[in-house]
């Protein structure tokens, strides 16, 4: 009854008249316009930079400083891998565990299989940050701890 070109009207039964409902194809602004602005009339003021998830410092950053909780060793990790100690499986490491090694050479294995050196320097509820080693220089890196399988320091 209604094709889709044509405007849409509805009948108030307390007021016979009739009310104009604009639909989509025919607002010239309605896909111009936020998805806040065509829910709630008005679009949100931006609270600042995005942050990570929740627990989690930005890329590069601690949650309080907005920069690298410390510097990178001067040294490079120990040359040697050392042997990984079958621990029982857990769902995520224990932030209490890992929160010994701060600021010493940690060698991590990954559940995707990935392992290298890892100096942490924060230790947050659900994630550990610091400086990883690719090979020839240390770069900052966080990581959730439901990604570790095992982990040693020295």
């Amino acid at each position: 009854m209604y094709p889709s070109h044509m405007h849409l009207y509805t009948n108030n039964p307390y007021n016979q008249e009739a009310k104009f409902y604009s639909t989509p194809s025919h607002d010239a602004n309605y896909y111009h316009t936020t998805l806040n602005e065509r829910q709630f009339g008005t679009s949100f003021p931006q609270m600042g930079p995005p942050q990570g998830p929740p627990g989690f410092p930005p890329p590069g950053q601690s949650p309080e400083a907005g920069q690298p909780t410390a510097p990178p060793p001067s040294a490079p990790p120990p040359s040697f891998v050392p042997a990984q100690t079958q621990q029982a499986a857990t769902f995520a490491v224990d932030p209490g565990s890992i929160r010994r090694c701060l600021f010493r050479y940690t060698y991590v294995w990954l559940r995707n299989f990935q392992q290298f050196w890892f100096y942490p320097t924060f230790v947050g509820r659900t994630s550990v940050a610091g400086w990883r080693w690719t090979g020839n220089r240390w770069v900052y890196f966080g990581i959730s701890l439901r990604q570790i399988q095992s982990f040693t320091c020295f």
